[in-house]
């Protein structure tokens, strides 16, 4: 092949190569990363590597959920056909919700407001719980939302940003942004009112801290230092004590918010996640996704008990009004140990126990990750997210004397639909 030739044949060798990178790049894009949250600042992303590798079998990262950034249109499906035994009733499902990661019922029940993970168009979707009609579409400057929170009177809303730390307050009947508060951390996750709703405690995943925002002068009041990626917070009705879940070893921790001291009360070696309470009884809910266990804190003693075991990944939880019937989201099994941003090999479920007893009410197969859950205020309707589907289920709750009576609903019969 003479010198010309040669030349000629690296030129289209360069040429055809340069085709062929092109396409892989793009098919890498297309498939791998269409959904990465481009919008989320780098300086953000977690630094601890302990922390990825305590979540790794577990939760995923930051920056490994699935989080569409399109705005979208919300869409109803009616009620399909209950299964054979079971007590609830679905109603029906909305669609078109990009990683719907808290709900939560307004005070009166007419409305759900659902809040949308690192969403660049929409940070708040609120829905109208009669129909699952869209009434409005909240903007969080251009961020997305985690948690939700109505104040007592349900006048305001509360919702928790992680891409910038910060709680934005909301008017309820408006849907405004009144104010914003900066959380002075990193990567704001869950909320709890203090007894007299004059402060607002939010946890941070990276920052290994709470901050406590002052509601009357709008500001933060202090950063309170706690184990490893706290989640779930628990203010006491009293204003004396806070307990935090730690999801990076499985720990409680108790603090006195007068002296600042501070305890692990217990340990599972497992993830905690989220806490809620019945104060009537002295009693804590804790859910453990490392554990697939709902753990009971005894207020008077801080004794710590299992209350139930569950399906895997349990996260959410939420008692009814009554405060007989406690409510659990469950993810199911992870795609794989170290992917859990992609649809795993079981449907998630929400499970309904009997706080007295501790026994399976009835049980409900779900989507893909089940994770937000709320009850009305009536205890009439649960709604839970289907995380990677983008969907919310919507089902009527009979009362505790039906469930009670209902022999298991399907609590016997469901674990045999999970597997896809």
């Amino acid at each position: 092949m003479d010198g010309i030739s040669k030349r000629y044949s690296r030129v289209y060798f360069c040429i055809f190569g340069g085709f062929v990178l092109a396409f892989l790049l793009f098919f890498i894009n297309e498939i791998y990363f269409s959904n990465w949250p481009w919008q989320t600042p780098l300086l953000l992303l977690p630094k601890n590597k302990s922390i990825l590798s305590e979540q790794k079998n577990i939760s995923p990262t930051p920056v490994q959920e699935s989080q569409p950034s399109q705005e979208g249109l919300s869409s109803v499906v009616g009620a399909g056909k209950d299964k054979t035994d079971q007590l609830v009733h679905h109603l029906f499902d909305v669609g078109g919700l990009p990683s719907p990661k808290g709900l939560a019922f307004s005070k009166d029940g007419k409305e759900i407001w659902a809040t949308l993970l690192l969403n660049k168009k929409r940070g708040v979707a609120v829905l109208d719980a009669a129909t699952g009609n869209l009434i409005k579409n909240i903007n969080l400057d251009n961020g997305g939302g985690v948690e939700i929170l109505f104040s007592q009177d349900g006048s305001k809303t509360y919702v928790s940003q992680m891409e910038t730390a910060k709680v934005y307050e909301i008017d309820a009947k408006t849907k405004e942004i009144l104010r914003v508060f900066d959380t002075k951390s990193t990567w704001t996750k869950e909320m709890a009112f203090s007894g007299d709703q004059k402060f607002l405690f939010a946890s941070n995943w990276v920052g290994n801290d709470v901050s406590e925002l002052d509601l009357e002068k709008g500001s933060l009041n202090r950063l309170i230092k706690t184990v490893a990626t706290p989640r779930g917070v628990y203010a006491t009705a009293d204003g004396r004590y806070l307990y935090v879940a730690g999801f990076g070893a499985g720990e409680i921790e108790k603090i006195d918010l007068e002296s600042g001291a501070k305890k692990v009360i217990f340990k599972s070696g497992g993830a905690m996640r989220h806490i809620i309470g019945d104060e009537q009884k002295g009693i804590l809910y804790i859910s453990d996704m490392g554990r697939n266990i709902i753990w009971k804190l005894f207020l008077d003693s801080d004794k710590v008990e299992k209350f139930a075991d569950t399906d895997k990944n349990p996260n959410t939880i939420a008692l009814s009004p009554d405060r007989k019937i406690l409510f659990v989201s469950c993810r199911g099994i992870n795609f794989s140990a170290d992917n859990y941003y992609v649809p795993g090999p079981e449907w998630g479920s929400v499970l309904l126990f009997d706080t007295e007893t501790g026994s399976l009410l009835d049980a409900i197969v779900g989507g893909n990750q089940p994770t937000a859950l709320d009850i009305s205020s009536d205890g009439a309707i649960l709604a839970f997210s289907d995380f990677l589907d983008n969907k919310v289920e919507v089902y009527s709750v009979p009362s505790y004397e039906v469930l009670k009576n209902g022999a298991g609903g399907r609590g016997g019969s469901y674990k045999a639909e999970l597997k896809k």
